[in-house]
């Protein structure tokens, strides 16, 4: 096996070659002023199972670079191309919304199935999809952070609650609470744009002594996050300062700012995403994943 790091992704490359005892190479990548990239693969890859690693956050700019080197591989004699993508982009727009727009998640699907033999992510935000084999037609292993981030708060916070911000993170917020041998609860949201949401605790308790751990899926503006710290600092629940774990740090230094001007005493994120908040690893759980993969 080679694992081959695209642009961004050394740190990513290094922990999956070490995990799995292989040699690991960086993808060259070189822009044009006319805007074009050119890309090189400078290991040789004949007969080996390649394995780019490097997740998918802005991703208009990363996926031609992939998708060139992809083919390459297999043109220069790969058994097998993979990727390891700890972020998948593109899976929220999973339903054409207003008329005329593209449901872009389909559509990324097919550009990656055309390209790779598999695919490894970590939690990818599936709403409408049940899955991702619904869209993607190459074999596709989810890794799940539920364990390693329920072992955090398991090792980091005395008498945790485990707080879903709407109903879409019940799915993580419930496995992570099992996980760790807590209590969770699931709070209702309510959009009202892009930027401004209502939260509200469903189920007031009272939790005395309890520190409640807000879990969800990306982080992006923390809008969602803000608003339901501020409802869990109003509730009458006997609740400390919140901490905040997201699998996806997708936002920057003033939406953690906020973050914490609304009250939530730290902000963490497992290591899908580049990130200053980075403080849970996955990258051993991910090696296993590809291991298998690329045995398949």
């Amino acid at each position: 096996m080679l694992i081959v790091a695209l642009p961004g992704a050394a740190r990513l490359a290094a922990t999956l070659a070490a995990e799995l005892g292989c040699p690991t190479s960086a993808l060259f990548a070189r822009r044009f002023p006319d805007g074009e990239t050119l890309v090189r693969l400078d290991a040789a890859v004949e007969g080996e199972a390649v394995v780019f690693a490097g997740s998918l956050e802005r991703p208009d700019s990363k996926t031609l670079p992939l998708v060139f080197a992809a083919d390459a591989a297999r043109e220069l004699g790969a058994a097998k191309v993979g990727l390891v993508a700890p972020y998948l982009a593109y899976m929220r727009q999973d339903d054409r919304f207003h008329a005329g727009e593209a449901i872009s998640s389909r559509s990324y699907a097919s550009v990656l199935s055309s390209h790779l033999d598999f695919l490894v992510t970590v939690d990818p935000h599936l709403h409408r999809w049940r899955a991702l084999s619904d869209i993607y037609t190459i074999p596709t292993q989810v890794v799940p952070a539920a364990p390693a981030i329920a072992a955090w708060i398991a090792a980091n916070v005395p008498a945790p609650l485990v707080v879903g911000p709407d109903a879409e993170s019940e799915q993580w917020a419930a496995e992570v609470a099992r996980l760790a041998g807590a209590p969770h609860t699931v709070m209702r949201k309510t959009r009202h744009g892009d930027r401004k949401v209502g939260v509200e605790l469903t189920e007031p308790g009272p939790w005395p002594g309890r520190t409640p751990v807000l879990v969800d899926d990306i982080i992006s503006t923390g809008h969602t996050l803000i608003a339901a710290a501020r409802a869990l600092r109003g509730a009458d629940a006997g609740l400390g300062a919140p901490v905040c774990i997201g699998v996806h740090a997708l936002f920057d230094a003033a939406a953690l700012e906020r973050m914490r001007a609304a009250g939530i005493a730290r902000v963490l994120t497992c290591d899908t995403v580049p990130h200053a908040s980075n403080a849970i690893a996955v990258g051993p759980a991910l090696a296993q994943a590809a291991r298998q993969q690329a045995a398949a």
